[in-house]
């Protein structure tokens, strides 16, 4: 496995070993990231390790965003390096992507995610 999971009572954090995601990096990604979809379990992905990356798997990675928070689960990006941010940037992703500095930022935007949900449901 390149990756590192970590299970938390709300939400996953997935966090790719590797300092660069590959095609076939990307794949296993991609699988893994649809079972968490089809649970509905929010995930936080921690980029750490990540220094390179393609325009695809960015691409790939702000399109699971949106399917994600169809389905009113969260998907936060966190602790990405400078040259991915740069690279995300570039792309204009940014503005796509919900990216946080710290991977506790990550888990606070994951909870009041969480409660602004309880609220909204609460209402109808």
């Amino acid at each position: 496995m390149n990756f590192k999971i970590d299970t938390r009572e709300k939400f996953t954090v997935i966090t790719p070993v590797s300092d660069f995601l590959s095609d076939s990096l990307t794949e296993e990604f991609l699988k893994l990231v649809q079972s968490f979809y089809e649970k509905q379990i929010s995930l936080v992905i921690n980029f750490k390790n990540v220094i390179t990356t393609n325009e695809h798997f960015i691409k790939q990675i702000a399109a699971l965003k949106n399917e994600f928070y169809s389905k009113n689960v969260s998907f936060i990006l966190c602790e990405l390096t400078l040259p991915v941010i740069a690279f995300i940037n570039q792309l204009y992703m940014n503005e796509v992507l919900i990216i946080t500095p710290t991977e506790t930022e990550a888990w606070d935007i994951v909870q009041m995610e969480e409660i602004e949900r309880e609220l909204l449901s609460d209402e109808e």
